[in-house]
């Protein structure tokens, strides 16, 4: 693999959530240029091999510095060596960004309230939204939803709130919806296409799903995001395809 179309970054900080769930920021080089919702595509080398994955960036497009989230993927090859991180460890980033999960996808129906539906570390692309102004000016309603298995599981929640105090001024609209699926004590403890089918996950969010004002995206395990998809189907809401209709997926697995 030529490592030409790729610069070498050095990682500056690691924060650890749970044993299999943790973050990691690194240095920026300035050519990166990228819009809130793509993903990087990361390297290491493992055995003298460049081992590569995609990866959502957390950060906002305009933060000098790249952060990501990831999980622990037993017997990985690539997450087994990067939960090892230090800072001052050095990753090898892909020259350009990709992927499509980016509100200029949106044509019509005309942006009013947007829906952002996670599981796991699925919830990066949607933080960087958060921290972009034109993500507030568009949508009147933002609910961000986001499943996890154990409260512990819960990151970036404080986080979440500092973005919403420093970007959501004079914004009414925002409302964070979490699930947590094996605690049968929490709110919402369902997977996602049943809190949909059952209209649980509307009651909560104190609206409903309206086929010509709502933009809906998911990102999270592949499983997710097929039945999920499906679920919304049933409501009526449709795909987006060539910036018409209602749902947009990330396909990077």
């Amino acid at each position: 693999m030529s490592l030409d179309k790729y610069t070498l970054e050095k990682v500056l900080s690691v924060h650890r959530w749970t044993d299999n769930l943790f973050s990691f920021t690194m240095t920026r080089p300035a050519h990166f240029k990228f819009t809130a919702g793509q993903f990087a595509r990361i390297g290491l080398k493992v055995a003298d091999d460049l081992v590569v994955r995609a990866y959502s960036v957390v950060s906002s497009p305009f933060d000098e510095t790249l952060e990501f989230f990831s999980i622990v993927v037993p017997d990985g090859a690539f997450t087994s060596n990067l939960q090892h991180l230090k800072v001052d460890d050095e990753l090898y980033l892909e020259k350009i960004p990709y992927g499509f999960l980016t509100l200029a996808r949106y044509q019509q129906p005309l942006p009013k309230d947007l829906w952002l539906l996670a599981t796991g570390t699925g919830l990066a692309p949607f933080i960087s939204m958060l921290q972009d102004f034109e993500t507030w000016q568009k949508y009147q309603q933002i609910y961000l939803v986001y499943s996890v298995r154990s409260a512990a599981e819960l990151a970036y929640i404080d986080r979440i709130q500092e973005i919403v105090e420093n970007f959501a001024e004079g914004h009414q609209g925002f409302k964070m919806l979490p699930i947590i699926t094996r605690d049968p004590q929490a709110e919402l403890h369902d997977r996602l296409p049943i809190l949909i089918e059952n209209g649980q996950l509307e009651q909560a969010a104190g609206t409903a799903f309206n086929p010509e004002s709502t933009h809906i995206m998911l990102c999270g395990n592949p499983q997710m995001v097929d039945d999920t998809k499906e679920a919304l189907k049933a409501r009526g809401l449709n795909m987006n395809r060539r910036g018409e209709g209602n749902i947009a997926v990330e396909n990077y697995w």
